[in-house]
């Protein structure tokens, strides 16, 4: 027996939507004051049954960004039926007039959600350049505008800045790529099998991690030998988070920003001398790697 094909399911979906008959005003109005009033679980079901194929024309229109159309659709009937939980038919508006803002904020949430396993669309900038960007990249190029001043120019009109449209585009060309796709349609080789892995294995990364904190101690056994001046010198400009520069130094310290320089150019050839060969000497004692220590009687 031949399979079904994949779409219909989907064909048979929306020929069932499109045959149930849509609501008129009093209708709507009645079931959303029932809801309202007793929170009737039945009123809110017809409400939302008769108005899903408002839902699959809306998902449709969102078919170009590569998401399965009945995905798109799950989410925006989700979109459907937190509105009718929100809905108040005292405002004289029509449900749908209300819904369709909730049906395409779930779709889009969707489809930035997933569209990469990189997170995109995670700020309101973020989201209006996923949706908009790409119309506005397709328009003709002003004569004699720089690549750079295009995008400025881009950036601006979308209320973002050039960095924030860089970033989009970069994230709307490229899709995630399954490790598991084969390098070739005839290969058995898979892209995850050409990704080399750059781990160290547990053997070197503990030797780098005991190496790391026998330079650490020397470092600061060696920066206490400095005088008070060089060490905090040394300190701004090498050992906090967000290094200052010579002249905030200088500003901090009440001296000039060439007195700041020479300073920790006279600080830095003290420790290199004094660490150098300390390390040297740790480095000529330690057992060679992978050697056990002798046992003793």
């Amino acid at each position: 027996m031949p399979s079904q094909s994949h779409n219909e399911p989907l064909s048979a979906y929306m020929s069932d939507v499109h045959r149930t008959d849509l609501l008129d005003r009093e209708q709507e109005a009645e079931l959303a004051r029932q809801w309202c009033a007793t929170r009737d679980q039945r009123a809110a079901e017809e409400l939302v049954q008769r108005n899903l194929r408002f839902v699959v024309k809306v998902a449709m229109g969102f078919r170009k960004y590569g998401v399965p159309v009945t995905d798109l659709i799950q989410e925006g009937n989700m979109g459907l039926i937190h509105a009718v939980e929100k809905f108040d038919p005292s405002r004289g508006t029509r449900l749908i007039s209300y819904a369709v803002w909730w049906i395409k904020a779930y779709i889009q949430a969707y489809i930035i959600r997933s569209w990469s396993l990189v997170r995109v669309g995670t700020t309101q900038t973020q989201r209006r350049l996923f949706y908009k960007l790409p119309k506005a990249l397709s328009q003709p190029n002003v004569v004699g505008e720089s690549y750079e001043a295009r995008i400025g120019r881009i950036a601006e009109d979308l209320n973002a800045r050039p960095k924030d449209v860089y970033l989009m585009m970069g994230a709307l060309k490229g899709r995630d790529l399954s490790l598991d796709v084969p390098v070739e349609e005839s290969s058995m080789v898979t892209w995850g099998d050409r990704v080399r892995d750059e781990r160290k294995n547990p053997e070197e990364a503990t030797a780098e991690g005991q190496d790391e904190a026998v330079r650490h101690n020397i470092l600061v056994e060696c920066v206490g030998k400095l005088s008070e001046r060089q060490q905090e010198i040394i300190r701004l400009r090498h050992l906090i988070d967000e290094p200052m520069t010579l002249r905030q130094v200088g500003t901090a310290m009440s001296l000039s920003r060439e007195r700041v320089r020479q300073l920790e150019a006279q600080a830095l050839r003290k420790l290199k001398g004094m660490m150098v060969p300390r390390y040297q000497r740790g480095a000529n004692q330690a057992p060679a790697r992978g050697a056990r220590p002798a046992m003793t009687a």
